[in-house]
């Protein structure tokens, strides 16, 4: 369990060491020109993860996502206190690597963001982008397992672009970029929306949909713990 869950806690710590490093040098590097920032952040966050999940799925199904965590509980592959343990280590690794991005680019440790993500279209963006990612794992994992840490790379690739939200879909992820004042950051007062339609308008009602319709993943997703499962970005 100690090794799953530092597993858990430094694959985290690096994918938002990407996220928010990345969103720095690429708005430092494109001369204000948001979109050319936006894809330099898309590229490093796609090509991360699959990198990640490559690393520590053998080791803890690279969840890096309480939503793919809380998925996997309900889908019977994950038990309370494994589920438990694994949000923690998520959200810790989550503000370390934050921190560890600031340091990198001399940016102060400890920020507060003030970019404000709010609004409707926002919310419904993040149960497009979350209910997509899901649905990305548990599809492959029934169909090409060895596929999916690259669909999932994919998948959070094309979801920057094509959702309003630019695609947290991870709890993890909004409540550490919220300590970011920078390119990838999301005030507070934005982080209950995202959070709210990412995990709970999804994932207790949705999951349970994509668990029926592609079987009984948690099943076999437990009895192959060497299998690479799943992230968030």
């Amino acid at each position: 369990m100690i090794r799953r869950v530092a597993a858990e806690c430094v694959g985290t710590a690096f994918l938002l060491a990407i996220v928010v490093g990345s969103g720095i040098m690429g708005e430092r590097l494109a001369a204000g020109n948001d979109a050319i920032a936006l894809l330099g952040n898309t590229i490093a966050t796609g090509a991360g993860l699959i990198v990640l999940i490559h690393i520590f799925g053998p080791v803890s199904d690279a969840h890096f996502n309480p939503a793919v965590t809380l998925a996997f509980q309900l889908c019977g592959a994950a038990d309370r206190r494994t589920a438990t343990a694994y949000v923690a280590a998520q959200l810790a690794g989550a503000m370390l690597g934050v921190w560890a991005a600031h340091a990198m680019f001399a940016e102060p440790i400890v920020q507060i963001s003030t970019k404000l993500r709010t609004g409707p279209a926002q919310g419904f963006a993040e149960c497009v982008a979350t209910f997509g990612l899901i649905g990305t794992i548990f599809g492959t994992q029934q169909s090409r397992p060895e596929f999916t840490p690259v669909a999932v790379g994919l998948y959070i690739t094309t979801a920057y672009w094509f959702t309003a939200s630019t695609s947290f879909a991870n709890p993890a992820v909004t409540i550490a970029r919220s300590l970011s004042n920078t390119f990838a950051g999301i005030a507070p007062a934005s982080v209950p929306l995202f959070k709210h339609m990412g995990v709970s308008n999804i994932s207790s009602f949705r999951l349970r949909s994509i668990c029926c319709f592609t079987g009984d993943i948690g099943h076999r997703t437990a009895s192959r713990r060497g299998s690479r499962t799943c992230s968030a970005g």
